[in-house]
């Protein structure tokens, strides 16, 4: 593949993917505020409606452009998102423009590797309003975070959430600008700081799902509970593979394996929240947002196997 169509189908699928988290993470920490922080109510609409506008861009252009691997991985989309939103929806009054999702939906791979130079332009131009965007949306999350510890804020958002959001924005960001200068991402080079990285996700998802279900749900609360404690368990296996005091191969098996499962543990929970069966203050769309996440994770560990 020519360098031209790789700058354009890596930012592209990048975009698919972390553009949805972004605009989910605005949606997240507009719900959290009270009334007494409506300027940061709306600033986080603000963001989401941005991103909103960008990603179906982004989407746009992406048809007969991506890989049939990042439309089939169920890292953009999944079978729940749409019936997610419109629960969302339902639910808080937000205004969710599901006609993204319906365009995702039918995104058709590309044929060959050819791009146009028009298109290229294109891709740069959204590559730099994304690394605009996404700096801002850090630099709130962070005042947002700063406030909160000071006690000078409060939200229902858990602290430990907040720098989470802002981890995944911030190798969002490095990721965008590594393209952007034509750094083009090496997934397998980077494996093993990647599994440390998405392994601590996973982990604080699990943790995430257990302080939000109800008391009762006493089952799936100790099933969450043991993920949480596995993947920390992987954290540090990846991290001390990395000092070479633990084999990577092992890791990278382990971490597929442990993936898989806590992904059909999500799919099983969106589909409970959205049939309204487990008790918990959980919007549907963070059950989705979570079950993306470790759809893309699968995707990186597939290719770290290779």
């Amino acid at each position: 593949m020519n360098s031209n169509a790789v700058f354009v189908r890596q930012s592209l699928e990048l975009h698919l993917f972390f553009m949805r988290i972004m605009k989910e993470h605005s949606f997240f920490l507009q719900l959290g505020f009270t009334p007494k922080d409506m300027e940061c109510t709306q600033k986080a609409n603000e963001f989401r409606m941005e991103f909103d506008k960008l990603l179906k861009e982004v989407v746009l252009l992406s048809d007969g452009v991506i890989s049939k691997n990042a439309i089939e991985s169920g890292e953009i989309v999944t079978p729940y998102t749409l019936e997610a939103e419109k629960a969302s929806e339902f639910l808080t009054g937000v205004d969710i423009p599901t006609d993204i999702t319906k365009l995702e939906e039918n995104l058709t791979c590309a044929r060959n590797d050819m791009v146009s130079r028009g298109l290229v332009e294109k891709v740069y131009r959204v590559n730099r309003r994304a690394i605009h965007l996404i700096s801002g949306l850090i630099d709130f999350k962070a005042r947002i975070l700063d406030n909160v510890l000071c006690c000078k804020m409060f939200t229902v958002n858990y602290p430990l959430l907040i720098e989470h959001i802002m981890r995944e924005a911030k190798l969002y960001l490095d990721l965008v600008r590594r393209l952007q200068s034509r750094r083009y991402i090496n997934i397998q080079r980077d494996a093993l700081n990647q599994e440390a990285f998405w392994n601590r996700i996973m982990a604080e998802h699990a943790k995430f799902i257990r302080g939000l279900l109800d008391p009762s749900e006493e089952e799936l609360f100790n099933v969450a509970n043991n993920f949480g404690k596995e993947f920390d368990e992987l954290t540090k296996d990846a991290l001390d593979a990395m000092d070479m005091t633990c084999p990577a191969e092992s890791v990278t098996k382990d971490s597929l394996e442990a993936t898989k499962d806590i992904r059909d543990f999500k799919a099983a929970a969106t589909e409970g929240l959205l049939d309204c069966n487990i008790r918990s203050i959980i919007i549907p769309l963070l059950g989705d947002h979570t079950l993306r996440e470790a759809n893309h994770y699968l995707r990186l560990l597939r290719m770290f196997e290779v």
